[in-house]
């Protein structure tokens, strides 16, 4: 949640992971993400059949769902919402991937809708797109849509149907309040409210939370997890995220012509795939791990995260990644990239190399530092290279505008990894696409697996493609990094982590730890679904008269949640500049 904090509150606009998370709480979705293994469970839809081609699919929708203006939500809302998507000029930036393939949406009674499909799609019934009401969205056309907020105004709070309801706060702004929404469907929150505010570092942030003027902060390094590990009445751990850091390279900008132009300026040495992959073994992927992640995630192989054991690809022992000063050398002289008689590179037709420029974000010390080390293995095999720092939204305008050699960055994958691989698809360039990568075998199994109703060849392709992103290498993934945590034990409890267990209390799929958290009381019972564990307890030190006042009766409960804006790298970068304008 974290980086520069929230881009857009309109579902069909932002891209930056906090903007999805304010979306969880203000809308629904059609099926939902169980907490142990995030498989597909019921959500506004109680269940779901499919015909025996695969072609159609038939979704039960739970009657007695309003909208927090009262308006009843039926079928009528999910068919419009996803016919927006299908048909729009800027709805399908974020999730037409979910909807590749359908034809036609419809709702033949509020409690039903049925897809039809060109072919089957693999990936449903997973469809994390948020339900917006027709009866506000039909007045927002086309043309206005680019540029409507969906924020409060005149005091009235934004209509959804989820949770909570966003009664104040802006996009880019730093504070962000959300009132419980006592008509939903789910049963109303144990919490009043839930108040987002965005620190700009660590320590203000963990301050906060020893002061007792925030009850959760999300983003904090290792060391102050464990700095905060063993204070009373708090609770704190690194939990393992569904994501992946990565360098990434601009494979290709200039072969994504837009309307006859050529986009960007790419140095020649980037382009070569051999060149990108001898880099794989300028990386120490340990030292990593170990200095800027402070010992907490994984050294990273590929786009699917090892969490995803069923789809992750973990390439052989004698192709994968060491560092390797000397091999990455001898792949780059094998390659045509020899050192001239001053010490640097040259390009196969004997011309310099140039300067690579890497680009690093300003507001993650994460980017800074690894891109750093990057620029120094460089230095070390006769490669000149130079950092330049952006803000995440400067990054963003600079990578889709082509103007970079390599940058990093990460992302979050979902549970069903079909929308992480289209984002390196051909047709992504200028889209979710921040690589420019375009491989024709790799697109054709990307769109077999989509299709494919037989999980085993399904995986099989999945794993092709993990096999040629990295013999390709438009990413070079640096690291499986877990997200830390904080929350005010002697406050709140009963936050379960999902995965379940060993993942993270917050930013997950679905929100079950915001309906389900309860202020901390002494004998609080917890909520827990059959099969999960490790709910955070109430502090021993907690009793009926702790400083809790909110239990209090007539007095709010209010959760205010932290959210820093350097502290975590992952994203969810899914839009263009030209979606934006």
């Amino acid at each position: 949640m974290l980086g520069e904090g929230v881009d857009s509150l309109n579902p069909f606009l932002g891209f930056q992971a906090p903007s999805y998370e304010m979306w969880g709480l203000t809308y629904d979705y059609l099926v939902g993400y169980s907490m142990k293994d995030m498989s597909p469970e019921p959500d506004l839809a109680t269940k779901w059949t499919t015909s025996p081609d695969g072609k159609t699919w038939t979704f039960t929708v739970r009657t007695g769902v309003k909208f927090s203006d009262g308006v009843p939500l039926t079928a009528k809302d999910v068919a419009y919402t996803y016919n927006r998507v299908l048909h729009g000029t800027v709805e399908g930036t974020n999730w037409i991937s979910y909807l590749n393939g359908v034809k036609t949406v419809t709702a033949p009674n509020d409690t039903t809708v049925v897809m039809k499909l060109k072919q089957p799609v693999a990936t449903l019934p997973l469809l994390p797109i948020p339900i917006v009401p027709e009866h506000i969205w039909k007045n927002v056309t086309e043309k206005q849509i680019k540029s409507y907020g969906a924020e409060p105004k005149g005091g009235k709070p934004v209509v959804g149907s989820g949770p909570f309801r966003l009664v104040s706060g802006t996009a880019d702004g730093q504070t962000f309040k959300f009132e419980a929404n006592p008509n939903y469907w789910g049963g109303a929150p144990h919490i009043d409210g839930v108040i987002f505010q965005f620190y700009k570092n660590d320590d203000s942030a963990v301050q906060a939370l020893l002061k007792g003027e925030a009850d959760f902060v999300e983003g904090i390094t290792a060391l102050e997890v464990k700095s905060l590990q063993g204070k009373p009445g708090i609770d704190a751990h690194n939990g393992n995220s569904p994501g992946f850091d990565e360098i990434a390279f601009n494979t290709g900008s200039v072969s994504a012509a837009k309307n006859g132009h050529s986009i960007g300026n790419p140095n020649p040495a980037v382009l070569d795939p051999k060149f990108r992959h001898a880099l794989g073994y300028a990386l120490n992927l340990p030292q990593l791990i170990s200095k800027v992640y402070q010992g907490a995630g994984l050294p990273g192989t590929t786009i699917v995260p090892p969490n995803y054991t069923q789809y992750h690809w973990e390439p052989p022992a004698d192709q994968k990644f060491t560092f390797d000063l000397a091999k990455a050398g001898q792949l780059l002289d094998a390659a045509g990239y020899k050192k001239g008689s001053d010490g640097f590179r040259t390009l196969p037709n004997g011309k310099p190399i140039g300067t690579l420029r890497l680009a690093a974000r300003s507001d993650s010390p994460t980017s800074l530092h690894t891109m750093a080390y990057f620029k120094t293995w460089l230095g070390d095999l006769g490669i000149k290279s130079q950092v330049s720092t952006y803000s995440s939204s400067q990054l963003t305008d600079q990578i889709y505008k082509g103007n970079f050699d390599a940058f990093q960055w990460g992302w979050y994958v979902e549970p069903d990894p079909d929308s992480m691989l289209s984002y390196m698809t051909c047709g992504q360039r200028q889209g979710s696409s921040d690589s420019f990568y375009c491989n024709k075998e790799y697109d054709a199994l990307y769109n077999a697996q989509h299709v494919e109703t037989d999980h085993a060849k399904r995986v099989e392709d999945i794993k092709k493609m993990q096999e040629i992103l990295y013999r390709d290498s438009p990413y070079l993934v640096t690291a499986y990094s877990s997200i830390g945590e904080a929350v005010a034990s002697d406050r709140f409890a009963c936050l379960v982590t999902q995965p379940n267990p060993g993942g993270i209390w917050l930013e997950q799929y679905g929100v079950y730890n915001y309906v389900h958290m309860k202020p901390a009381s002494a004998g609080v019972k917890c909520d827990a679904a059959p099969g999960l564990t490790g709910a955070v307890k109430a502090s021993a030190s907690t009793d009926s008269s702790s400083s809790t006042g909110p239990f209090l009766i007539g007095v709010g409960v209010v959760v205010v949640l932290v959210l820093i804006g350097g502290g975590a790298v992952m994203m969810r970068r899914r839009a263009s500049v030209g979606d934006r304008e």
